[in-house]
């Protein structure tokens, strides 16, 4: 598989242009970069209707009669639609899921040239999308008989102290079998190289797919946790009559995870509260269009914060940011939608949900199963239909089910992200779930966790606390939500109605309450959309700005999350310089049990 983000043009039309007219209006297009995101360019304009179309020249050499030529796009925003030669290959309606298209009846033996229509109305969503080819392509050439892509399936699981099994399941498409065979080696973090040996069986199943069980054992491997995240490489080759075919790479670890009703997360059988902030995909002044530094520097500044988990909200993530949370140890509530078949916004994902869901379904879970740092799969976030009738079980019940079927030995578990809880549908949905997740709904889980006691509760949502960076607003103890400055006070005291009080109680609220499995704050940086309260370009939700500079409610906790035994810390703000004998408030957060203050 080989990257194919170089060499691409673009061109802005009008909503509805066809190919045929873009053919006439090749002078149009200029060179980009991929990952791109179109919208970024126009500050003043962030939501523009239109129709982004990307070209690529390139040169392609059949090499064998039998071998296969993929495209695969990590994501597109949205509805797009994808020609080779003039001739339509695929499309794909969802903005947020990886998928491929099969290209090889298409291509000719020379020069051939792709066009990718991407189609952006708006409004499509509450927060900024971004619109284009905004993270990476691929080429990918395979054998007539080949691993399926994402067609492995690793599930290890602890049998004793120090023994696991451990399960390769690997899909392969191919006529026959004769001949095939599959090899597994297992590189150990250090890189350590061990052949694999053990029980194998087949065992076929539709369209010429035929599925390889392989069975063994390890013995003490390094344990994947949170504080030391040892991640292990499994190579899976394809062989047929001793040849090697294709080579494929997992990324995995050895842990455990249990959730309990009555205490909440067990990592590894110890509990672990999590510690976590919701993240939407734009990184700020770049946009929705993916870079792995910046996604990593985010990463960095959070888990700097205390921070062990992440919610991706509210969509499937670019494959990077997976690998980034296996080697920084960060856990990850992977969420797929905002909306199941009623619209929240004229344009968004449900005019297509119940035609495609499946397949958004299948191409998440199918890519990031076996990753370490998967935690939870959220299959919605403040859906309407789980409230509405009991038309939202149905697809609770569906959604759910696909979820199992992809992912049986519940490498994650299956959540939903409800602010609906209070009413009756919505608690038949969390009946059928089990791990539910409460957008700002903490005064319900005493009551809750009475009535269910076979729930697991966890914040998926809280704070919500509004502040801009270095403003601040006295006196503490009057609340203040708007101002002519459009700023919001870092003291603390800009609160919204839905959300909590103070941070303090936010922290607090969590605590009080062992049975929960943590909270995940809204939100760890802000993002470009939703401006509460005013009407400016990004939210002011954020602990860290869009800049990547910590607000104070960084520090508070920092203060709750980290061990001063391990990173001291002590934090005082605001700053002193105000007006001469003006009366301020001054706040001190640290980690430490004893702090003196000198002046």
């Amino acid at each position: 598989m080989q990257l194919f983000n170089d060499g691409w043009e673009f061109c802005k039309q009008k909503l509805h242009t066809t190919l045929d007219q873009v053919m006439q209006r090749q002078d149009e297009f200029y060179p980009i970069g991929i990952p791109h995101d179109w919208l970024i360019y126009q500050s003043r304009n962030l939501y523009e209707d239109g129709c982004g179309w990307y070209r690529k020249k390139f040169h392609h050499q059949k090499k064998s009669s039998s071998e296969l030529v993929i495209l695969r796009f990590d994501g597109i925003y949205m509805d797009s639609r994808i020609y080779i030669n003039e001739k339509q290959a695929g499309e794909w309606k969802y903005g947020y899921t990886t998928f491929e298209i099969d290209i090889t009846e298409f291509l000719m033996e020379g020069e051939n040239e792709i066009y990718v229509s991407v189609t952006y109305q708006a409004p499509n969503s509450r927060w900024y999308t971004g619109a284009g080819i905004y993270r990476n392509v691929w080429l990918k050439t395979v054998p007539k008989d080949h691993i399926v892509s994402d067609g492995i399936y690793v599930v290890s699981k602890r049998f004793c102290e120090n023994k696991w099994k451990f399960h390769v399941e690997t899909e392969v498409q191919t006529e026959t079998v004769l001949g095939i065979q599959l090899s597994y080696i297992l590189r150990n973090p250090e890189g350590k190289m061990y052949d694999l040996e053990g029980k194998e069986r087949i065992s076929e199943g539709q369209n010429g797919v035929c599925k390889f069980l392989f069975e063994t054992e390890i013995s003490d491997p390094q344990i994947w946790d949170v504080d030391c995240p040892a991640c292990y490489k499994l190579e899976v080759l394809l062989k047929k009559n001793g040849n090697i075919l294709q080579e494929e790479y997992q990324t995995i670890g050895f842990r455990t995870i249990e959730f309990i009703p009555e205490k909440g997360l067990l990592l590894n059988g110890r509990k672990l509260k999590l510690n976590g902030v919701c993240e939407h995909h734009d990184l700020g002044c770049l946009g929705a269009a993916f870079h792995k530094k910046a996604m990593k520097r985010k990463m960095e500044i959070l888990k700097q914060m205390g921070v062990n988990a992440l919610r991706l909200a509210h969509n499937m993530p670019a494959p990077e940011v997976m690998e980034l949370a296996d080697r920084m140890g960060i856990l990850i509530v992977s969420e797929a939608f905002d909306m199941w078949i009623s619209e929240k916004n004229p344009y968004d994902y449900a005019r297509f949900f119940k035609d495609w869901y499946q397949r958004d379904l299948a191409n998440w879970i199918k890519r990031d199963r076996n990753h370490p740092s998967i935690l939870m799969w959220s299959i919605g976030n403040e859906i309407y239909d789980t409230h509405a009738s009991e038309e939202g079980q149905i697809w609770c019940k569906k959604l759910a089910e696909g979820v199992h079927s992809l992912d049986p030995e519940k490498n994650a578990v299956v959540t939903i992200a409800s602010n609906y809880m209070p009413w009756e549908n919505a608690q038949k949905c969390a009946d059928i779930i089990k791990n539910v997740g409460y957008n700002y709904g903490e005064n319900y889980y005493a009551q809750h966790h009475e009535e269910h006691p076979q729930w697991v509760i966890y914040g998926s949502e809280t704070g919500s606390i509004v502040q801009s960076r270095g403003i601040y607003h006295f006196p503490m103890k009057q609340s203040v939500l708007s101002d002519i400055d459009e700023q919001c006070s870092s003291l603390g005291n800009s609160t919204t109605s839905w959300g909590a009080k103070s941070v303090e109680s936010c922290i607090l609220s969590e605590i009080e309450q062992p049975y929960s499995s943590g909270q995940f704050v809204w939100s760890g940086f802000d993002f470009i959309g939703e401006p509460t309260p005013y009407h400016t370009r990004n939210s002011y939700f954020g602990q860290v700005d869009t800049a990547g500079f910590p607000k104070d409610s960084y520090y508070l906790y920092q203060a709750a999350w980290t061990d001063y035994r391990k990173n001291p810390m002590v934090h005082i703000f605001p700053y002193w310089d105000f007006n001469e004998g003006q009366r301020i408030d001054v706040r001190v957060c640290s980690n430490a049990p004893i702090v003196e203050l000198i002046f």
